[in-house]
């Protein structure tokens, strides 16, 4: 579990202060509906508006002998309340209570984790634009392949939690329900004007139709995009870290002053907030799948979905929030090196531009198996003779025949080959 010290905004979410609180207004607002209905004296309102309250150490306390942490709730605002306390909680069952505050705290976790996703999609957006022009080789299989540059990385990252944001308002919606329904969901005991009044004044809706609980798609759902945002987090994780082996160097961590990267090795710069970050992925997908087996509950409710989701819930939002503050982190001070990037590219010698010579070559007339050869024995010239890949391909009589040394130079000139990449910030909406 994240150490909830270093996360006091969201790790409040999930204190027994926060949770029951909302499980003291969920009883306020429903006594509020009952008494304009009539069915309960105005005066128990007052009293609870008043008197109710409760002291957590004595819920626990309560809790450790019966064995039920609602009964325990009510016992300890009835301590204070006196004889109005017989309405508090009038026609409902626990999970009334229960999965209706869990929805709230699932929604106010959720709007924490917008807050930050939103700032890791403006300081992505922020280096993006930044290192726009920063050319360096892009990688298939880990090969060089063609030539990308390194604010395409970022504009591909941003757009992509631009999606993850899009899901997050939709599982926030999803899990923003409530229920007060009764011991199985047939408001046979309270109208289902009282729930309306608790869910409107929670800022939740009413389900149309539950048991004696919500269903669980809702809360798999949710889980599923922090697992998913997860995944993303990861993604952009990976690649830095890959970029930031000894090797390739192109981008990396920022190092700390004063920071240590080995007990061993005094000369190490390690990619440790990347792999915290691919670790913690790991969890939320862990979770996810323990959400989705909570689905299926034997009848109107069972309660083996409870014990997980105790863990789960506020493991995963929290997990995910401080990711998401470790991500922020990250790129907003990443290194990046764009001279590096400039030496790799070339450690092929402008192989990279050997599909645009082949398609140059069929425009040509050439078709395409016999310009696959004519580009394929140069390109095995250059790596057996250490030459520039343009000096190779004039020297080729056969192949300048058809293009001859001015349409080479143009070919195998970087800008042309990335003179779409405005273009696709543009479809991306960074320009």
């Amino acid at each position: 579990m994240i150490d909830r010290y270093s996360l006091p905004e969201i790790s409040r979410i999930w204190s027994d202060e926060n949770r029951f609180s909302i499980w003291l207004e969920i009883e306020l607002y429903a006594l509020e509906a009952l008494a304009e209905q009539g069915i309960v004296p105005e005066k128990a309102v007052i009293d609870l508006r008043e008197k109710g309250r409760f002291e957590v150490k004595r819920i626990l306390e309560i809790e450790a002998e019966v064995k039920h942490d609602v009964i325990a709730f009510l016992t300890n605002i009835a301590e204070h309340m006196g004889e109005n306390s017989r309405y508090v909680h009038y026609g409902m069952t626990s999970s009334d209570v229960l999965d209706t505050a869990l929805a709230v705290q699932m929604k106010q976790a959720g709007e924490l984790i917008r807050e930050k996703l939103n700032a890791l999609i403006d300081v992505l957006k922020k280096r993006a634009l930044e290192t726009k022009d920063f050319v360096m080789i892009g990688r298939s299989h880990g090969v060089h392949a063609e030539p990308t540059t390194f604010g395409l990385k970022m504009a591909l990252w941003y757009d992509e939690c631009r999606r993850q944001l899009v899901r997050l308002n939709d599982a926030i919606e999803t899990i923003s329900v409530g229920q007060v329904s009764g011991a199985v969901g047939t408001y046979d005991h309270i109208d289902p004007a009282v729930e309306a009044h608790v869910c409107r004044r929670l800022g939740l809706k009413p389900a149309n139709i539950s048991t004696q609980i919500l269903q669980r798609d809702r809360h798999a759902c949710y889980m599923q995009v922090l697992a998913l945002i997860g995944a993303t987090l990861e993604k952009i994780a990976v690649e830095i870290r890959h970029l930031q082996r000894t090797e390739v160097l192109e981008a990396e961590e920022y190092f700390s002053s004063g920071q240590k990267g080995s007990s061993a090795m005094p000369h190490k710069k390690n990619p440790i907030v990347c792999e915290r970050i691919t670790g913690m992925a790991r969890i939320l997908r862990a979770n996810a799948h323990a959400a989705m087996e909570n689905i299926a509950l034997w009848h109107e409710r069972d309660i083996s979905h409870s014990s997980v989701e105790r863990i789960i819930v506020p493991d995963s939002t929290m997990a995910l929030y401080y990711m998401l503050v470790k991500a922020v982190d990250l790129i907003g001070n990443l290194v990046v090196h764009p001279e590096n990037m400039q030496t790799n590219l070339e450690k092929t010698k402008g192989l990279y531009y050997s599909q645009a010579v082949l398609l140059a070559l069929t425009r040509k007339g050439v078709s395409r198996e016999q310009a696959y050869r004519m580009v394929q024995r140069n390109a095995m010239k250059v790596w057996e003779k250490n030459l520039p890949f343009a000096e190779v391909l004039t020297g080729d009589e056969e192949l300048t025949a058809l293009l001859p040394p001015d349409e080479i130079s143009a070919i195998c000139n970087l800008k042309n080959r990335l003179s779409r990449v405005d273009a696709i910030f543009k479809k991306t909406g960074l320009l």
